[in-house]
């Protein structure tokens, strides 16, 4: 029965946004690891993320009875009951909050409230059902986690952080668009309005291309500002390409579903490659102290007191 329970907290995205969270720690950390820290934000993070799936299972049980992909989840197929799932989801959050606020930052805290009221208030109870934006309204809640991770060690606002928020964000729309396009007829089977789904596989494409771009210039935007190193800068930008020449190429050369799959693996490809590299190649601890002493910065605490 455990299993059961285990799989309504959705394990996969929760290793996803893990790694994110692992990724703007240790960006932020510069070598200096404080493992406790750490572990109270793996910890935090995961649980709040869990909640989150568990609400979101409860909210898309219509959706989830339409699409071949969800049919067979607990509370579809009433394996779970529904009060036991919400008391599961109620409770998963409150210890992931506890843990964010009295063991990370008020900054990381608030961000972990944040995505947890986008993901569940906003995207799944309406934009996922209403509008063709719903994916630029989830990309919010999935680019908190990387810098809950990042500012559990800064306590403060700054570009860095900025930086890594806009592409979290940027990198879900095109991830969100390729596995609409790979799983196309399920999608349209529980009417979710995607930009794939509401205005064409063709539109999508191109706006998968604009974001893909994107997506290199904010990563080079973290080498320009000091924050990665040289190959950071070099590996993202030959795996942005390659993933720029599937977008462009791959579409005209094998079968749409066949290449929404393969766009949703090399975006997963990518941003792991992205967390990687940003937790080993962090520019050098003087060169970041002394950008961020040009900069302004923001504390939570400062703004309370």
């Amino acid at each position: 029965m455990f299993k059961h329970y285990l799989q309504l907290t959705k394990p996969g995205i929760i290793r996803g946004n893990l790694v994110a969270a692992a990724g703007g720690f240790f960006l932020a950390s510069q070598g200096q690891i404080d493992w406790q820290l750490f572990i109270a934000v793996c910890l935090g993070t995961s649980l709040v993320v869990a909640s989150g799936c568990v609400f979101n299972n409860y909210i898309d049980i219509d959706i989830d009875a339409k699409m071949q992909r969800t049919r067979n989840r607990e509370l579809v197929q009433k394996i779970v009951p529904v009060s036991h799932a919400l008391m599961q989801a109620c409770l998963l959050g409150l210890a992931g909050f506890a843990i964010l606020y009295f063991f990370t930052s008020k900054l990381a805290f608030g961000f972990g409230v944040l995505g947890f009221v986008v993901y569940v208030g906003f995207y799944s109870l309406y934009y996922k059902r209403h509008s063709v934006h719903g994916t630029l309204i989830g990309g919010l809640s999935g680019a908190c986690p990387p810098v809950i991770g990042y500012f559990a060690v800064t306590h403060q606002l700054d570009i860095g952080g900025a930086i890594l928020f806009l592409t979290f964000c940027i990198w879900q729309i095109p991830h969100s668009y390729a596995i609409a396009i790979y799983r196309f007829n399920d999608y349209k089977a529980a009417n979710i309005p995607v930009l794939p789904i509401q205005e064409g596989i063709a539109k999508a494409r191109y706006h998968i291309i604009g974001y893909i771009i994107a997506f290199a210039v904010a990563c080079w935007a973290l080498t320009y500002h000091g924050y990665a190193g040289s190959w950071f800068a070099l590996g993202m930008g030959l795996i942005s390409l390659y993933w720029l020449y599937i977008a462009k190429v791959g579409f005209q050369k094998m079968p749409t579903e066949q290449w929404g799959k393969q766009l949703m693996l090399l975006s997963i490809a990518c941003i792991m490659l992205f967390c990687l590299l940003i937790s080993v190649d962090f520019a050098h601890v003087a060169v970041h102290n002394d950008i961020q002493a040009a900069l302004p910065t923001f504390s939570l605490e400062g703004l309370s007191s």
